[in-house]
C-alpha cells in the first residue's frame, strides 16, 4: 500500500492545529512545518501527533513545496491548520490512493462564516487541489491563493473536508486586510493597474456577483455578511494596487499563514 503525508504549513494556530493533526491520524505520517510561532503551536503539534520542523517562512506556496520534499509519504495531502479531514474524506483519500486512476485530486470544503456552514455565495462545493502523487504537482508561488499546479489528469472526490474559516468578525477583518494586501502585490507583479474608479466598479461587481448571481442571498445573513466582505475586499484590493503604483513598490511585507 502506498503511503500518506500530511503537511501543514502553521504559525500562532495554537487554537486549530491539535484538531488538524488528530483530523489526519489515519496517514503514515502528519508533517508540520512551524514558521517562527511565538504560542504552542509546535508543542501542541507534537502532542497529537506530528513531526514538526521549524522554518522561517518564504510564501505559501514555497512553504508547501518544503512540505513536500521533507515529508517521507508516497503521496501528499496538502491541509491548513483551520481545516480538518472528516471520516468520510479520510476513508475516499485511502480508496483512491489504492485504486490509482488519478495521480491528484480535487476535494470540495464545506466553509464556516461566522455561524453559518455556507451553502452559496460561491463557497460551496469550492473545489481546491489537495491530494497528489509524489512528483505531479507542485504549488504556485503566489502572495494569496497558491494553488497547486499540474500537468495530470484531475480526479474528483465527493466527501468535503471542513473548513473554519472564518470563526467570527475579527477574523474576517483581518483576513480581508491581509488577503487584500497580498491580492494587491500579486496583481502589480503580474503588471495591473489600479484607480480609485477600478476600485468602486470592482468592489461593486464583487457584491453582485456574490450576493445575485452566486445565490448569496439564499444563506441568509451570513450570505449578504460575505457579499460586503467581497465587495470591500476587492474594493481595498485595487486601491492598494493604486497605492503600490504611487511608491513604486510595495508597501507591506507578504503575509503570513
Amino acid at each position: 500500500m502506498p503511503t500518506l503525508s500530511v503537511v501543514i504549513a502553521a504559525r500562532n494556530e495554537a487554537a486549530n492545529i491539535a484538531d488538524a493533526v488528530r483530523s489526519a491520524a489515519f496517514a503514515d505520517e502528519v508533517l508540520v512545518l512551524d514558521s517562527g510561532s511565538t504560542d504552542a503551536t509546535a508543542d501542541l503539534a507534537r502532542a497529537a501527533g506530528a513531526r514538526v520542523l521549524a522554518t522561517d517562512w518564504p510564501g505559501y506556496g514555497p512553504q508547501q513545496n518544503r512540505a513536500i520534499d521533507a515529508a517521507t509519504g508516497d503521496w501528499i495531502y496538502s491541509l491548513d491548520a483551520d481545516e480538518r479531514i472528516t471520516p468520510a474524506l479520510a476513508t475516499e483519500i485511502r480508496a483512491a490512493i489504492a485504486a490509482g486512476r488519478f495521480e491528484v485530486f480535487d476535494v470540495p470544503r464545506r466553509s464556516l462564516f461566522v455561524k453559518r456552514f455556507m451553502k452559496h455565495s460561491g463557497w460551496w462545493p469550492d473545489r481546491t487541489r489537495r491530494l497528489f502523487k509524489r512528483g505531479s504537482a507542485r504549488f504556485t508561488t503566489h502572495v494569496i491563493h497558491a494553488n497547486l499546479a499540474t500537468d495530470k489528469p484531475v480526479g474528483h472526490l465527493a466527501a468535503p473536508m471542513t473548513h473554519y474559516s472564518y470563526r467570527d468578525l475579527a477574523s474576517v477583518l483581518e483576513k480581508m486586510n491581509r488577503y487584500s494586501s497580498g491580492s494587491a502585490v500579486d496583481l502589480h507583479e503580474r503588471g495591473k493597474r489600479g484607480s480609485l474608479g477600478g476600485a468602486i466598479r470592482h468592489g461593486l461587481w464583487a457584491f453582485a456577483r456574490t450576493y445575485v448571481f452566486k445565490l448569496g442571498f439564499l444563506d441568509g445573513a451570513e450570505g449578504f455578511m460575505v457579499a460586503v466582505v467581497n465587495a470591500e475586499t476587492s474594493y481595498y484590493k485595487h486601491l492598494k494596487l493604486r497605492e503600490i503604483q504611487r511608491a513604486g513598490q510595495p508597501l507591506i511585507d507578504e503575509p503570513g499563514p
